[in-house]
């Protein structure tokens, strides 16, 4: 029977002697258990393997029932390679310690300590700070990280503990401040380096929700989703990001035959998306709005289907790299495919087929073009795009025609699409 990577702590202090490393994944689950969202996560256990154990630091899962403990255990059992620990979040209620025991612990490497406190409501709890009082009396522990979930007050943000709960911390360790290495913490979709009381804060939530902007000095932009490697070098306790890269996870598309499966499933998931888009504008113009609104949703949660289906097989380029890796399949269709098949239907008399091909081919063209322009994709700045519903065709500029230039479709029913704000911030 293999090994169980989750670790159900249930002593206060493990001696763990052949522990040299350790890695943190900050928040994986608290924006929900998809597929697209657990790719990262998946990511994240692959690349701390190299580690010998992992710490999630909180907000493991949306909430605390046995349905998504259960999902995210079976999940992490099966990519995990190496012990799990686990640190409570403000998501992680409910049945928290049913599945992972103590809420405050302390882990005591070869040569370095971790003790875990549980915020998860504002206040560090009685138990832990003992605890934390115990371990630093040690006369062999010597370097230590404190880890909690919800940061301490800083420079950056100010979602955090009361600079009361803060004093109440600092009056425990205090006595032993050269003990303690390090403050870590998630809780914040980021990640951001500070000192607090001369000791340096790690601040890491990139294990999976989507990053967001922290201040107008920590932008979403700016941050990748990354995990935090702790270990000794010449006898110190030092720290290093490891950024994620979108194609982290890649076991289960090496799969030839899952990914050809994978591969189907995406393509019928988009047929139903369409099939259902379409009823849906068929119901609207008989003025059925009840009806148009069902199939709306439908074709939504199709998509979304496809999103996940296709997340597990999808190789990106590094974002910044991706936009100029589009403009060849824009050019190659307008250019040649969409050509040849035109020609080819006019042989064979089949007029809607040539117009279709012939409207796709005017807007893959005009694809090309914005796409060219978005390579370099920070200084890019056409903030409205429209699209011409009855044939695709897309128009950007300050003069759009009244009528589509290739099918001849109103101006008045135009996709409108608005850029919600600058893309560097």
């Amino acid at each position: 029977m293999n090994k169980m990577k989750i670790q159900k702590v249930m002593q206060p202090i493990l001696q763990l002697p052949q522990v040299k490393s350790m890695g943190v994944i900050g928040d994986p689950g608290c924006e929900g258990l998809g597929t697209y969202n657990m790719k990262v996560y998946a990511g994240a256990l692959e690349k701390s393997a190299g580690d010998d154990i992992t710490l999630i630091a909180g907000d493991l899962v949306p909430i605390g029932n046995a349905h998504y403990y259960g999902t995210i255990s079976e999940l992490t059992e099966s990519i995990a390679h190496n012990d799990i620990y686990v640190l409570r979040g403000n998501h992680d209620t409910g049945a928290y310690t049913e599945y992972f025991g103590r809420k405050n612990y302390a882990l005591l490497a070869q040569d370095f300590s971790v003790v875990v406190l549980d915020n998860a409501m504002r206040t560090f709890e009685e138990e832990g700070l003992e605890l934390l009082k115990q371990v630093l009396e040690m006369e062999e522990v010597q370097q230590v990280i404190v880890a909690f979930h919800i940061p301490v007050p800083n420079h950056f943000i100010r979602n955090s503990v009361s600079e009361e709960e803060f004093a109440r911390l600092k009056a425990v360790y205090g006595s032993h401040k050269e003990k303690v290495k390090y403050l870590l913490c998630g809780h914040v979709h980021s990640r951001f380096e500070d000192v607090v009381d001369d000791i340096p804060l790690i601040c890491t939530g990139g294990g999976g929700a989507l990053i967001e902007d922290v201040s107008d000095d920590i932008r979403a932009c700016d941050v990748e989703h990354h995990i935090v490697h702790f270990y000794m070098q010449d006898g110190v306790l030092r720290y290093r990001f490891e950024n994620l890269s979108e194609n982290a996870y890649e076991r289960e598309r090496k799969s030839s035959i899952l990914k050809e499966n994978l591969e189907q499933t995406v393509a019928n998931e988009l047929i139903a998306h369409l099939k259902y888009l379409m009823f849906a504008d068929r119901a609207r113009r008989r003025g059925m709005e009840k009806a148009a609104n069902l199939f709306e949703a439908l074709a939504a949660s199709e998509y979304h289907h496809a999103r996940n289906f296709y997340s597990v097989i999808e190789n990106p380029a590094p974002f910044g790299e991706s936009v100029e890796k589009f403009v060849p399949g824009e050019e190659f269709e307008y250019q040649r495919l969409y050509k040849m098949m035109e020609e080819y239907a006019d042989e064979k008399e089949a007029p809607l087929t040539k117009q279709a091909y012939a409207g796709a081919a005017a807007a893959e063209k005009v694809h090309a073009g914005l796409l060219k322009e978005a390579e370099n994709i920070e200084e890019f700045d056409r903030e409205t795009v429209y699209v011409c519903p009855i044939c695709g065709f897309v128009m950007t500029g300050d003069h759009i025609p009244d009528r589509c230039p290739v099918c001849g479709g109103p101006k008045r029913q135009y996709e409108v699409y608005q850029a919600k704000g600058e893309n560097n911030g």
